[in-house]
């Protein structure tokens, strides 16, 4: 696809999404990849318009929680553009608070989000996988959990016709020649330069304009 000026971009996820976003601000888009996506299509507009762009990202949220606000945060806004980035929140509380999401059950949920959006609205779906760079040996473990997740959002995008960003890849990749930490401080939340991987493996997938590559990096 391409991204056409009359188009409504919304991006709704967790902390990844939602990167520091004023809440009371509708317009705010934080500091993440869903500000380097529209920075990206406001230069190459130039002084042309653009799409509008939403960030509907809650930190800490699971895929539970983004069912619970489907309807007000994502439906309401009548987008054309769908972009779900969920799944790290359902592995990460595992191993923080013993706090299960099974993935037969992450999956059921985010098939039945993708497919009521695909009910509802006349929309591109498109999905970003979840990621981890391990920074600490505890983390390593946490591929047990989070494998199959990534599995299940694969399942659950074909199924419903979602264009895939594959975050996961994107990341490793950055990894072989970069720290870890250097892109996710954390092993989970991006960096800068994290996020504007994240930006690039989205415009990438999503757009078929060509994206070129970060002098910077």
């Amino acid at each position: 696809m391409h991204i056409k000026e009359t188009d409504t971009l919304l991006f709704v996820g967790d902390s990844i999404t939602d990167a520091g976003r004023d809440r009371g601000d509708f317009a705010s888009l934080g500091d993440g990849y869903v500000n380097e996506i529209a920075r990206t299509l406001r230069a190459r507009a130039g002084d042309g318009p653009v799409p509008a762009v939403i960030n509907r990202g809650v930190s800490g949220n699971r895929v539970y929680d983004l069912e619970a606000r489907w309807t007000t945060d994502v439906i309401e806004h009548r987008p054309t553009v769908v972009t779900v980035k969920i799944g790290i929140n359902d592995t990460w509380r595992l191993y923080d608070s013993r706090l299960a999401s099974p993935v037969d059950e992450f999956e059921a949920c985010l098939d039945r989000l993708l497919a009521n959006t695909v009910r509802e609205l006349s929309a591109q779906l498109v999905v970003i996988t979840p990621f981890l760079l391990p920074v600490t040996p505890e983390q390593e473990s946490w591929f047990e959990d989070l494998t199959p997740r990534i599995d299940a959002v694969l399942r659950a995008a074909a199924a419903n016709g979602a264009q895939v960003v594959r975050a996961d890849l994107a990341m490793r990749r950055a990894a072989e020649t970069r720290e870890a930490a250097e892109l996710a401080r954390d092993g989970v939340h991006p960096s800068p330069l994290g996020h504007r991987i994240v930006a690039e493996a989205w415009l990438a997938a999503v757009d078929s304009v060509a994206v070129a590559p970060d002098p910077q990096r």
